[in-house]
């Protein structure tokens, strides 16, 4: 019997399979400068496939300083036209410009909230929202929690992270169980 996998994973292509059997989906907790890295990479996805930043996520985390949010908070207009160059990265400005602008407000929120980790599990009391999507029309795209998360990110300054990059977000880290009813990583997650 071969092993049951969500129906959006192309099986030819094992990063991506490594991918959603590693990672998707796996709570990230107290460690920050991962939830950046996901809220990073799922902005820069935004009307791309998520299969072409996955193949760029190196470059990624070379080009920013692996994540580091007081190194990119750092960045100055010439690091802005040096990220323009790299072909590692998406090279989009607005995206480029969010990066940094959302790394000086993660520094704010930490300093308001404690951490990110605890803003973002405070909001599912620190528990997996669970919904076992059955066909690919099932999978939602954003929710009452990613319109308010998406709203409140804004009001703190954060850039090109609506509904449903959250969403996308919130399902890539965890707070959102999203594995099919018959993926087998759906109940290895579920009480995760």
């Amino acid at each position: 019997m071969s092993v049951q996998r969500c129906p959006w994973v192309d099986l030819s292509k094992p990063d991506y399979v490594a991918y959603h059997d590693e990672e998707w989906g796996v709570p990230v907790r107290d460690d920050d400068r991962t939830l950046f890295e996901y809220l990073v990479l799922e902005s820069a996805q935004a009307g791309l496939s998520w299969y072409t930043i996955l193949r760029k996520r190196a470059g990624y985390r070379r080009a920013f300083a692996q994540f580091d949010p007081l190194k990119v908070a750092a960045f100055t207009d010439s690091d802005v036209d040096g990220l323009l160059a790299d072909p590692g990265i998406v090279r989009h400005r607005q995206k480029i410009e969010a990066t940094i602008a959302n790394a000086r407000a993660l520094l704010r929120l930490q300093q308001e909230e404690g951490s990110f980790s605890e803003f973002l599990w405070r909001r599912v009391e620190g528990r997996p929202v669970i919904n076992k999507p059955r066909t690919p029309a099932d999978y939602p795209t954003r929710s009452p929690l990613s319109d308010g998360l998406s709203a409140d990110l804004k009001k703190r300054g954060f850039r090109f992270l609506g509904t449903t990059t959250v969403y996308a977000f919130l399902q890539a880290v965890g707070v959102v169980n999203d594995h099919s009813e018959e993926c087998f990583r759906q109940a290895e997650l579920a009480y995760f």
